[in-house]
């Protein structure tokens, strides 16, 4: 059901995706700097709509309803869900497509199910729990199980972001260990390419919100692996006081050691 509601959030997004790129007249910048487009609200319109009929008694908390100063409170919530309509709004627009649309559920802190859904790749991941991950492809319609890697001798793959990140400190930290190819791709594709084995590791050094990790969080952890923060512990969502932003974190399969 929840993958079925990103596919046609997706889909509502396809609606305003041009891959020569979007006219300036055709989005708008938020008070954070970051880009708005009909695209995200109407999507985003959209699930909120779905999951408030598929579970009434869950909160739903939004980027786009969030930067509207729309706030929902999860207080008293065991359950909520997170939401990114769109997550890389920057290559949505610059006619990239990688960009996703990111749905997940959370239960005391930890992201226990993920939707991340790529709509103009037809590439969508999911996972449930802490042992059922996939990838599915709308081109063949066939869906596999996915899993982190154990790290290759010849050394690790590294993704990054394409359009954020500090990459003088993630130089320095990529330093101190064997790394034999680097990588960049927008959104939270690069938590889900870990998840699947493409790449071994993603350190974020930056701003992030919880909305844009939650999904993939959970898909990751289903394919064996962990977001944690600096000092070694999951992330953990809706803490009080944090206004669902992240602390600095790293994305990696569990069977990798970090000194």
């Amino acid at each position: 059901m929840v993958r079925r509601i990103a596919v046609q959030a997706g889909d509502i997004t396809l609606q305003y995706f041009d891959e020569s790129g979007m006219d300036r007249s055709r989005y708008e910048i938020k008070s954070d700097g970051s880009p708005l487009t009909l695209a995200d609200t109407e999507a985003e319109h959209f699930i909120v709509q779905e999951l408030s009929r598929l579970l009434p008694d869950v909160p739903v908390i939004g980027e786009e309803s969030m930067a509207r100063g729309e706030a929902v409170s999860i207080s008293g919530y065991d359950y909520f869900w997170l939401v990114d309509p769109l997550d890389g709004t920057i290559q949505f627009k610059n006619g990239d497509p990688e960009y996703t649309v990111n749905i997940a559920l959370v239960h005391q802190g930890v992201p226990v199910l993920g939707v991340v859904y790529a709509p103009a790749l037809g590439e969508l991941y999911a996972g449930c729990g802490t042992g059922t991950a996939l990838r599915w492809l709308q081109k063949t319609d066939k869906e596999r199980s996915i899993k982190t890697r154990k790290p290759p001798h010849a050394g690790l793959t590294v993704v990054s972001s394409k359009s954020h990140g500090d990459e003088a400190r993630l130089d320095q930290f990529l330093s101190s260990h064997k790394v034999a190819r680097r990588m960049t791709v927008g959104s939270s594709l690069k938590i889900c390419w870990v998840a699947a084995g493409k790449a071994d590791l993603y350190p974020r050094f930056g701003q992030t919100s919880e909305w844009d990790t939650a999904a993939a969080d959970a898909v990751l952890r289903a394919a064996g692996g962990v977001v944690e923060d600096m000092d070694g512990r999951p992330l953990v969502y809706g803490s009080d006081g944090r206004a669902f932003r992240n602390p600095e974190f790293i994305a990696r399969a569990r069977d990798l050691a970090l000194a």
